[in-house]
Order: C-alpha cells, then sequence, then structure tokens
C-alpha cells in the first residue's frame, strides 16, 4: 500500500522559514489579554505555550487569563453595555464601524492565514482563498444587517396600541474552538456587535493567535473600548468562569457536546443567562446507485479530509448503495492514497498537519479501535513525516454501526465506508446517531433527495455538494448537535430579546 508520505506525493514537511514557498512567517505581535481596549498581562502574570502542529515546536507564550482576568474583562463589558454608547448608538453608525473592521481584516487577510497556519495547522492556500475572505465577508453581511433590526406594530383586541422591541441581549462570552479560529470569531463577534451587544472571546488554547489579532484590528477600526474583549486561558478556569459569571447574559458555545452539557450547567445553576450550542457531529453521506461516481469519491474524499477532518459536519460515515460499492470503493481508495499530506505553507499540500498532540493521539487511537472490532483499513491509518502531527487519510470498510469509529465523532480524516440496498435502509441508519449537525445525499432523483432530506434529522442538509456554507444560510444541530442557529438573520436573534411596549388609545377606555 502506497503511503501518503512517501518521497514521490508528499509535500516537504519543512515548517522553518518557509522561505521556498514564499511565505513570510508573520511575528508574533499580540500576546497578552486584550481588555477594555487594551493588551494586559494575566493578574496572575502566568502564561502558556502555543504550540506549531507542523513541527511540535513552541510559537510564543500567551497570557493565561482565569476568573480574575474574566472578573476584568466582564466589568469592561457591563460598563459599555450598561453606560457605553455601542448599544445606544444607530444601526447605520455601528455597521460603519463593522465594515471598517471587515476592510481591515481583508487588508492583513495574509498575516492572519499565516497566524492560522502555524497555530491550528491549516492550509495557508485555504486560509487566503476562503477562510479569511469569508471571515471578512462575514462581517459585511451583518454590518449590512444592524439597521434592519426592526419591531412590529401590533393590532390589540381591546383599546390599546402596542408594538415590540428588539434589544441587545446584554454581555456575552463567546467560546470558540481550534479548528476555524478565524472562520469561528466572525461567526461569533460579527452577529453579536450588529446587534449593539458587548463581549467577551475566549478562544481556544491551542489557537489564540488570530483573536488576539482580531483585537488589535478592532481597536483599529473605531470599536469601542470594552465592547469586545479576548481573553484567551483554559476551559477548567476562563471556560467555566464566563459560563457561570451573573453578570454574562448570554453564552454562545461551539465545542464538543461533552463540554456543551457543562456550559448548560453553569448557566442554570448561576443566573440562568441564555445560551446557544453548536456541537459535534457523526455526519452521514448517502451515495445512491444513479450518482455519478467521479463526483461521490470527489464529495467524500473532500467531506471527510478537508481541514484534516477536524470540522464538525466532517461526512465520516459513508453510505454507498450496493449497486456501485465495489467501483465506488477502488476509486476511493486509489484517490485517497494521491493525496498530499505535508507543510500547510506548501501549495501542493491537501492536508496539513492536526491541530495538537492530543488530537493527533486520539485520531491514531480511534483507527487502532477500528482494526480491533474488527473493519478493514483500506488506505491510510499511518502518521506521517518525522515530526509534527500528521496522518494519512484513512478509509475503513467492512464497518459496523455498533463500531465505536462509526459512532463515536474522530475529528480527524478517518473515513468508515458501508453499504446499503435500499433507501429506507439508509435513512434509518443515517439517523441511528445521537448527533443531528449535517447530513449530504448524492443522486439523480428528484423525489429521492426531496424524501431523504426531509426524513434525516439534522440541521443542515447538502444534495449533489458538501460543506457548501454561506453567509446568508442559517447553520445549527438537532439532537446532540446543540441549539441555535449561526450565519444568516437567524443568528441575530441569539443576541437580541424581545419587548413589548403596551399603551391605552387616547380618551378610550381600555377595561
Amino acid at each position: 500500500m502506497e503511503s501518503n508520505c512517501s518521497s514521490e506525493n508528499q509535500a516537504k514537511m519543512s515548517n522553518g522559514s518557509n522561505s521556498e514557498n514564499h511565505v513570510k512567517v508573520p511575528k508574533i505581535k499580540f500576546t497578552k489579554l486584550f481588555i477594555n481596549g487594551e493588551f494586559v498581562d494575566a493578574v496572575s502574570g502566568k502564561t502558556f505555550e502555543t504550540i506549531d502542529p507542523g513541527t511540535g515546536e513552541v510559537i510564543a507564550r500567551i497570557a493565561e487569563g482565569d476568573t480574575e482576568d474574566v472578573d476584568l474583562a466582564v466589568k469592561a463589558a457591563r460598563e459599555a453595555f450598561d453606560h457605553g454608547k455601542w448599544p445606544r448608538m444607530s444601526g447605520f453608525e455601528r455597521g460603519k464601524i463593522i465594515m471598517k473592521f471587515a476592510d481591515l481584516i481583508e487588508e492583513n487577510a495574509e498575516e492572519l492565514a499565516a497566524l492560522d497556519s502555524i497555530d491550528a495547522g491549516k492550509l495557508y492556500t485555504s486560509g487566503t482563498a476562503f477562510d479569511l475572505p469569508f471571515t471578512a465577508d462575514t462581517f459585511r453581511y451583518y454590518a449590512g444587517a444592524s439597521d434592519k433590526i426592526h419591531g412590529e406594530t401590533l393590532k390589540m383586541s381591546r383599546a390599546l396600541q402596542a408594538y415590540t422591541l428588539r434589544e441587545p441581549i446584554g454581555v456575552v462570552g463567546h467560546i470558540i474552538p481550534w479548528n476555524f479560529p478565524s472562520l469561528m470569531f466572525s461567526m461569533k463577534v460579527a452577529p453579536a456587535l450588529a446587534a449593539g451587544c458587548t463581549m467577551l472571546l475566549k478562544p481556544a488554547e491551542q489557537t489564540p493567535l488570530s483573536a488576539l489579532f482580531f483585537a488589535h484590528l478592532s481597536k483599529l477600526a473605531g470599536i469601542p473600548d470594552g465592547v469586545l474583549n479576548v481573553i484567551p486561558g483554559f476551559g477548567p478556569t476562563a471556560g467555566a468562569a464566563i459560563c457561570s459569571h451573573m453578570d454574562i447574559d448570554k453564552v454562545s458555545f461551539t465545542g464538543s457536546t461533552e463540554v456543551g452539557r457543562l456550559v448548560m450547567q453553569a448557566a442554570a445553576t448561576s443566573n440562568l443567562k441564555s445560551i446557544s450550542l453548536e456541537l459535534g457531529g457523526k455526519s452521514p453521506l448517502i451515495i445512491f446507485n444513479d450518482a455519478d461516481i467521479d463526483m461521490a469519491v470527489d464529495l467524500a474524499l473532500f467531506g471527510i479530509l478537508f481541514n484534516k477532518g477536524e470540522i464538525c459536519v466532517a461526512g465520516s460515515r459513508v453510505y454507498v448503495q450496493e449497486g456501485i460499492y465495489d467501483e465506488f470503493v477502488k476509486k476511493a481508495a486509489e484517490k485517497a492514497r494521491t493525496w498530499v499530506v505535508g507543510d500547510p505553507f506548501d501549495p501542493r499540500s491537501q492536508q496539513g498537519p492536526q491541530a495538537f498532540k492530543k488530537q493527533f493521539e486520539k485520531i491514531l487511537s480511534y483507527i487502532e479501535h477500528g482494526k480491533r472490532e474488527g473493519a478493514t483499513l483500506l488506505t491510510g491509518g499511518n502518521p506521517c513525516g518525522e515530526r509534527g502531527y500528521y496522518i494519512e487519510p484513512t478509509i475503513f470498510i467492512d464497518v459496523k454501526e455498533d463500531m465505536k469509529i462509526a459512532r463515536e465523532e474522530i475529528f480527524g480524516p478517518v473515513m468508515s465506508l458501508m453499504k446499503f440496498k435500499t433507501m429506507d435502509e439508509a435513512i434509518q441508519r443515517a439517523n441511528s446517531t445521537k448527533y443531528g449537525l449535517a447530513a449530504g445525499i448524492v443522486t439523480r432523483d428528484l423525489n429521492v433527495a426531496n424524501t431523504v432530506s426531509r426524513s434525516i434529522r439534522a440541521g443542515v442538509i447538502w444534495i449533489n455538494c458538501y460543506m457548501a456554507f454561506d453567509k446568508d444560510c442559517p447553520y445549527g444541530g438537532y439532537k446532540m448537535s446543540g441549539f441555535g442557529r449561526d450565519f444568516g438573520l437567524h443568528s441575530l436573534e441569539k443576541y437580541l430579546q424581545v419587548k413589548s411596549v403596551v399603551t391605552p388609545i387616547y380618551n378610550s377606555p381600555w377595561l
């Protein structure tokens, strides 16, 4: 079996100067907490290391926020909300500042993409072509929405007149994951800013660099002090403090289902703050006999290998109808074996390193579980290179629904490939999971596409495409994949609350 790490098809894993790739690795400029418009040390003075997953080497030491720092950030955000101008500013004026923020992101896109490459192992080409343009445009989308937040005029049954106001919910605590540092920042911060909220954001401890750079750009854009605060730190300290803080009105969390439970518990036992959760997934991709096999193979590999499988909607369960199964298996294996794993700055690379060592080890342990439980390793399954956290694209066949690799979220480049006979069987098996984030369907039959899309319990269904995101399309899960929606105008609702204002009609009895 040919290895993706062979000299013939592996991009050079240097991750040093990257001079041969003509990419300038940025100097790390921002390593402190951002509170009330200033970069400051943690109260404790503690710092932690952030690691380059391509080499395993330390990039920088970052100020480590904990409970006291969260208190200071909440105090600044509370003051900015209760007495500052941001919530009282017209939506049009807020939109102009958010638009400037977007322009600054675009101007600094190459540096931000490079930060995400050295911090999260993301492909630099993907960052400059997709992540950062999408990030900037998400801010533009919500800048345009900020002056279109309207209430309603109500017709009452008695001699009363009433209207509703949609007001910002207050101080928001955002907790974002490590797999898409820039996109996740925009997904949370942009709609909350448009709604008129103030906030603090905790980036994942593995990937704090771009969030701190965004904090710097927010100041340049003219976002008032205290409106946006960034607190790098760890979940049990900074994250827990955000979730339980009595002066935070809402928490928006993206991460694992296990941590989502803890967020709910903390909210329930503190001030019953509003929460929204975007959690794990074990998404099915269902490929029918009438599918274009080459297109289906491309979608299946993209669905599991994009961002090295570190994406919650990864198509990790691929169901192929029996009539094309054998041909699909052959073509998928052939293509996976040519997939280029290597230096995220090398334009030839199709897959970079896993984001950090613990995740690298977790994925490898799942691969070993698959072997022990009786699945057949079709291709891949090995680490790549002498340093860094690289893993070959991995495909298992002969997978049973009760196997660990078919039930649990792996968050890596590992596909479970399974055969089915009928549409009803495919629907039943696709729904046999605690998750419900996304699903894909590949077919030329419109009736099949419509029937299956309405039968699968998931928040996003892609037909003859996969991971087709857009700023205007709401995104979120069913079941244990969470609740609440990101993107689209639906996302604004998470950061707004409705107030009814009622008055009697002049000189009219209303009782």
